[in-house]
């Protein structure tokens, strides 16, 4: 029996998508996409990276028009060709990477070309508090409208963003890859920002790949793959792995494959290590661990602990105050990164976009960032082109990275792909450490699977991999040891093939103490 949300009127149709196609020249975005969302509902939109779930919402939004197909608001035919013209129509958009001004505070960006104004045209700031007070209870987003942005969480940005379509009289919120940055807590308290919404006569579109929360949050999903419609879906009657299959076109391995192996001698020790957050505080305190060739490295704790201080620690970002850092006996510490990469240690980044990938650069220029001055891509002060981009071609076949174009630039690609473009770089690096930072976050099932696969590999091949991920369930499922951080230290470290989720999240919290 179908559990839908009572909340739904089916009488009223608030979108509908028809025919809808998308071309950028010769490549085909959307083709032919339908879309129906009633009133009150939860529509999840659900396809692999690049499979223009994101093309499809931005024609909706108005930020990009349909080479054909039609759209309907509510019963009537709408010509959305800008955002303004969307926004009219009661569509908000919060998009994967959010749009707000770090050094306003968020009744400021709330309010920003909608400002109420009094005498002389002044903004009226204490009405502007107000009415961001009054919104952000009605519907559960609460916010500090006096704080800077830049002072708060990704979390509490994320809700300035939803106050701010709701501010401009949004009946319709398109959420794209909404818990891709998130805490697991912030996920459950977005899911119930979004109950809260619905109850309230909003309707939801999520763009996500991420199937257990849309079991949780959606009442129906459409699929798309490589841009054309599959099926929609009453998502109480659909399992993980027919959703997963639908999505990618075969059956999906949710299980991590991998043969027992024994470790080698130590590749990283980490020794005592001491360092400073941005304000000066200890980040690190005395933190100390071990990774073996052969073994993966789990580091499960709750974000704000220290993992990110860790991994810039280790790869030369962040200056050490005390304590050491060895790669197979050698004193690495407070090297340059230049220094450490050389020295046998490559790294996904945890963002992407800062730390990753220069986005102005094509494809195949990011492919060789850090091999540039290799005598097969350059000769002299010239780059060899030829080479670059039959090496990027190779990667990129090798790693189903879409679409297959090298002279891209690197932002046009989908977060997925761009993270594909790091991983085949930093695996092709041939690493004695491969430290992974969230590697899958913004990805979906299929490219986790081979994520997780190339992880797995470099194990295989006798190098030390340190995976640092938020995702409980994948440090269980990817690691052979795990080791919990917790206030900066390591508070114990554990079998992965005996590790209880119940007792890791005390031990993420501080309440328990596991073996060392």
């Amino acid at each position: 029996m179908s559990n839908v949300s009572n909340n739904i009127d089916f009488n009223q149709k608030v979108v509908e998508m028809k025919n809808i196609t998308k071309k950028f020249g010769n490549f085909i975005a959307n083709d032919n996409i339908n879309l129906t969302v009633h009133k009150g509902e939860v529509h999840a939109l659900l396809g692999e990276n690049g499979a223009g779930k994101s093309t499809l919402m931005n024609i909706l939004y108005g930020l990009y028009q349909q080479t054909s197909g039609d759209i309907y608001i509510k019963g009537n035919k709408v010509n959305i060709d800008n955002p303004n013209i969307a926004i009219a129509n009661g569509i908000g958009m919060v998009h994967q990477h959010f749009m707000l001004v770090p050094p306003f505070t968020v009744a400021e960006n709330i309010i920003l070309g909608m400002e109420p104004t009094k005498g002389l045209n002044r903004i009226d700031m204490d009405k502007a508090i107000n009415d961001v007070k009054e919104i952000s209870q009605k519907y559960g987003l609460y916010v500090d409208p006096l704080a800077r942005v830049e002072d708060i969480t990704v979390g509490m940005q994320q809700r300035v963003e939803i106050l701010k379509a709701l501010y401009r009289g949004a009946e319709i919120l398109i959420l794209d890859e909404p818990t891709a940055v998130l805490t697991p807590q912030e996920i459950k308290e977005l899911i119930q920002i979004m109950r809260n919404l619905t109850k309230e006569g909003k309707s939801i579109i999520v763009i996500t790949h991420k199937l257990k929360e849309i079991k949780e949050a959606a009442d129906f999903c459409t699929i798309i793959r490589r841009g054309k419609y599959i099926d929609t879906v009453d998502v109480s009657k659909t399992t993980e792995d027919e959703l997963a299959a639908m999505m990618v076109g075969r059956e999906v391995n949710f299980k991590v494959d991998k043969a027992a192996m024994t470790p080698g001698d130590v590749v990283l020790k980490v020794d005592k290590l001491i360092a400073k957050d941005n304000r000066g505080i200890n980040v690190l305190n005395e933190l100390s661990l071990e990774v073996r060739r052969g073994e993966i490295l789990g580091i499960a704790g709750i974000d704000g602990n220290g993992q990110s201080e860790l991994v810039e620690a280790l790869t030369g970002l962040r200056e050490v105050e005390s304590g050491s850092v060895y790669l197979n006996g050698k004193d690495i510490t407070n090297k340059l990164p230049k220094e450490v990469f050389e020295s046998g240690i490559c790294n996904i980044p945890e963002d992407r976009q800062k730390r990753g990938l220069v986005l102005d650069f094509t494809v195949a220029e990011n492919m060789i960032l850090e091999n540039y001055a290799k005598p097969q891509f350059s000769k002299g002060f010239r780059l060899l082109e030829d080479n670059i981009n039959k090496f990027a071609k190779e990667l990129i076949e090798k790693f189903d990275i879409r679409p297959t174009d090298e002279s891209l630039k690197a932002r046009a690609l989908s977060g997925g792909n761009q993270q594909k473009i790091i991983i085949a770089r930093e695996v092709t690096n041939d690493p004695e450490l491969l430290i992974a930072t969230q590697p899958t976050r913004g990805l979906d099932v299929g490219a986790i699977e081979f994520v997780h696969k190339s992880l797995v590999d470099q194990r295989n091949k006798g190098k030390g991999v340190l995976l640092v991920s938020l995702e409980l369930d994948e440090v269980m499922s990817v690691s052979d040891r795990i080791a919990v951080i917790y206030e900066g230290k390591i508070v114990g470290i554990v079998d992965a093939k005996e590790a209880d989720e119940n007792v890791l999240g005390l031990m993420m919290a501080g309440g328990a103490e596991g073996e060392k």
